[in-house]
C-alpha cells in the first residue's frame, strides 16, 4: 500500500474539506455532530494547521487558537446553536444593529437568544472561512465537554468553581478571580500563567470593543452547549446555508454594485478622464503618508526627527489629518454595498501647493487633466479580489455609450506570511500559485529589491495564494518553498492577477500597464511562536508599511521627463 508523505496528506485534506464546504453549501445544511461535520472535522484534524497549534491533543484546549478565531466571530457566537449564512442582508431597513467581529469585517446579527445571522458579501473565501472557524469552535468544545465530568459521571470540581464564578452577580475580588483562573486552567489543561494570559487579551478586547464575553463565560458556555446536544437532539448546533447564497456565488452582485458606485461618483467629481492608479492597501497608510507631513506641521504639531516614529504617531492625529486631506484633494468613497471595501479617491492636482514629507520624491504636474488620480481600495477577502478587480476594470456603459477608464497602473501591499525570513521583511511576488493546484500566473513586477533601502530583507520570488488564513499546514508549506521556491503565502494576489490578466485579453487593460505587488511579513507560518495567532505586529509593522506605500507613490509620480524603468522580468 502506498504511504503518502505528509505535505501530500495536507494537500489531500484541504481539497476534501473544501469539496466536503461546496457539498454542504448545495445541500443547504449540517451539524457539526452528524456525519458531514465529523467529516469535516477530521479534515481540519488531518490537516492540522499551525495556527490551531494544540488542536490534534485531546488532553488540553489550544487557547491561541481559540483567542484568533474568537477575534473573527461574532460576539455571542458561543451561546448559538443555529448559525444562518445568507446572502442577503434581513434587517438593513430595520434598526437593529449588526455585530461586526473585531477582526474580520463581516455583517453579522443576533436574531435569537440562540441563532446567529452571517451576511455573506464576500464570496466562498468567506464561506470557508467561517466553517473553519466554526469546525475548530465546536472541536473544542468538545474537548471542554469531556472536563465537565469525572469517571462517574458527577460534575468535577472545577466545573462547579467555574458554575459558581460564572453566576455570581457582584464583581469578583482579585484573590477570587486567581483561584478561578486556577481552575479554569485545570479544566483547560493548561499552564495557570497561560489562561491567564487568554483571559487578560480577551478581557481587554471585550472592555475595548464589546467584541467578546470574557473567557470564563466562553468556556462555560462551549461545555454547556454541547451538553445540552447531548441531553436533547433538539439542542444540537446546526449550520444553514440558504439557497440564496448559492445563487449569488460567483454573481458577484455586491461587487458589481461596489465598482458602478466607485465609478459613478469620480464622473460625478470629473476625475474619470484622468490618469487613474489603483492600490490596494489599508485606509490610512497612503494619506497619512501625503497629508500627515504639512497637516501637522500647518497645525503647528512637534515631528518627530525619526520618520518612522513620526508616521506610528499620526495615528493620534487621524481626525485632524483627514479634515486637512479633505480640503487639499481626498475624497473619501465609503462602503454603500455591502463589500466592506472601503476606498479612497485622491486629485493629486492640489499636492502640488502642499509641503510634502522631506523623504517623498513626488513629481507633480502642473497641468490638472493629466494630473493622476489615486484610488486606493481597502483589502478583500480571498477570492473576493478578482470580483472586485474585475468589476473595477471593466468598462462603463454598453456598446458605442461604453467608457473604458484609464487605469494606468495597478499596485498591491498588504500582509502576509513569510516562509523565507521574519516579521517586517518584504516580499515581491514575480508569480502567484494557487494553493492545492496547478494554477499559477507569472507577473512582471514593477518593483525590485532596488528600489528598497539596503538596510531592508527584501525577498523576491513566488507568492503562494491560499484557501484561508486557518488552513496552513507546515509540511505543505515546505513542500511548496522547497517545490515552487515560494517565499511567502497571502489570500488575494493570484485572484486579483487572474483578473488583470482576464481585463488585458478583454480589451479592457493595456498589456504594457505596471503592475506592483509588494507584502510585508505579518506573521511566519512553519515558524513555532510565529502564526499569526501569536499575535498583530504593533510598532513593528509600520516601517515595512511605510516603506512600501513610499516606493509605490513615487513609482505613480515619477518624473515623466526621465524614461520610465522597465518592467522587472518574473522569475522563471
Amino acid at each position: 500500500m502506498r504511504t503518502f508523505t505528509k505535505a501530500q496528506q495536507a494537500r489531500h485534506a484541504i481539497r476534501e474539506f473544501k469539496t466536503l464546504t461546496d457539498a454542504m453549501a448545495i445541500r443547504g445544511f449540517y451539524r457539526p455532530s452528524g456525519k458531514m461535520g465529523r467529516a469535516l472535522e477530521q479534515c481540519l484534524r488531518n490537516l492540522s494547521p499551525e495556527i490551531y497549534g494544540s488542536m490534534n491533543d485531546p488532553r488540553v484546549v489550544e487557547l491561541k487558537g481559540l483567542e484568533y478565531v474568537i477575534d473573527r466571530l461574532p460576539e455571542g457566537i458561543e451561546e448559538c446553536n443555529r448559525i444562518i449564512l445568507t446572502e442577503e442582508d434581513p434587517f438593513s431597513s430595520d434598526d437593529r444593529t449588526p455585530i461586526i467581529p473585531l477582526k474580520r469585517r463581516r455583517t453579522c446579527y443576533r436574531v435569537g437568544p440562540n441563532e446567529m445571522c452571517f451576511v455573506i458579501t464576500r464570496g466562498l473565501s468567506e464561506v470557508y472561512d467561517i466553517l473553519t472557524h466554526m469546525t475548530f469552535l465546536v472541536g473544542e468544545a468538545r474537548k471542554i465537554y469531556s472536563r465537565m465530568t469525572d469517571d462517574s459521571g458527577h460534575i468535577t470540581i472545577e466545573w462547579g468553581e467555574l458554575e459558581k464564578h460564572i453566576r455570581q452577580e457582584a464583581e469578583a475580588s482579585e484573590s477570587d478571580r486567581e483561584q478561578a483562573l486556577w481552575s479554569l486552567s485545570i479544566i483547560l489543561g493548561r499552564p495557570f500563567r497561560e489562561t491567564r494570559h487568554t483571559y487578560a487579551n480577551l478581557e481587554a478586547s471585550r472592555k475595548a470593543f464589546q467584541s467578546n464575553n470574557g473567557l470564563f463565560h466562553l468556556i462555560y458556555r462551549l461545555g454547556q452547549q454541547i451538553d445540552a446536544e447531548h441531553r436533547h437532539r433538539e439542542e444540537a448546533i446546526i449550520i444553514y446555508l440558504t439557497p440564496s447564497l448559492l445563487r449569488i456565488i460567483g454573481q458577484q452582485e455586491y461587487e458589481k454594485k461596489w465598482a458602478a458606485d466607485i465609478k459613478a461618483t469620480l464622473a460625478e467629481r470629473n476625475l474619470h478622464r484622468r490618469p487613474i492608479h489603483i492600490i490596494s492597501a489599508n485606509m490610512h497608510s497612503v494619506v497619512n503618508l501625503i497629508y500627515g507631513f504639512p497637516a501637522l506641521t500647518t497645525a503647528g504639531q512637534p515631528l518627530s526627527d525619526n520618520q518612522y516614529d513620526f508616521f506610528h504617531n499620526l495615528r493620534h492625529h487621524q481626525d485632524a489629518i483627514e479634515r486637512f486631506a479633505i480640503q487639499h484633494g481626498l475624497l473619501k468613497l465609503p462602503d454603500r454595498s455591502g463589500t466592506h471595501i472601503d476606498c479612497q479617491a485622491i486629485d493629486t492636482y492640489p499636492l502640488r501647493k502642499l509641503n510634502l514629507h522631506p523623504a517623498l520624491d513626488l513629481h507633480l504636474t502642473e497641468a490638472e487633466a493629466e494630473a493622476p488620480v489615486i484610488l486606493v481600495i481597502d483589502y478583500a477577502f480571498g477570492a473576493q479580489a478578482f470580483e472586485i478587480m474585475e468589476n473595477l476594470l471593466e468598462p462603463t456603459g454598453n456598446g458605442t455609450d461604453a467608457f473604458t477608464f484609464d487605469f494606468s497602473s495597478i499596485s498591491i501591499m498588504g500582509k502576509a506570511g513569510i516562509l523565507a525570513g521574519d516579521k517586517g521583511d518584504i516580499m515581491l511576488a514575480t508569480a502567484h500559485v494557487f494553493e492545492g493546484s496547478s494554477d499559477n500566473y507569472r507577473i512582471n513586477n514593477d518593483l525590485r529589491p532596488s528600489d528598497f533601502p539596503d538596510t531592508e530583507k527584501v525577498f523576491q520570488g513566488p507568492m503562494v495564494t491560499v484557501l484561508g488564513t486557518s488552513l496552513q499546514n507546515r509540511d505543505m508549506l515546505i513542500k511548496l518553498q522547497s517545490d515552487w521556491k515560494t517565499i511567502g503565502l497571502e489570500m488575494e494576489g493570484g485572484h486579483f492577477q487572474r483578473a488583470i490578466s482576464a481585463a488585458i485579453i478583454k480589451g479592457n487593460a493595456r498589456e504594457d500597464m505596471p503592475v506592483r505587488y509588494a507584502y510585508y511579513a505579518s506573521d511566519n507560518p512553519i515558524k513555532t511562536g510565529s502564526t499569526l495567532a501569536a499575535g498583530a505586529m504593533g510598532k513593528e509593522g509600520v516601517k515595512p508599511t511605510y516603506l512600501i506605500t513610499k516606493v509605490i507613490l513615487e513609482k505613480i509620480l515619477m518624473d515623466r521627463r526621465a524614461t520610465p524603468p522597465s518592467v522587472c522580468e518574473s522569475a522563471a
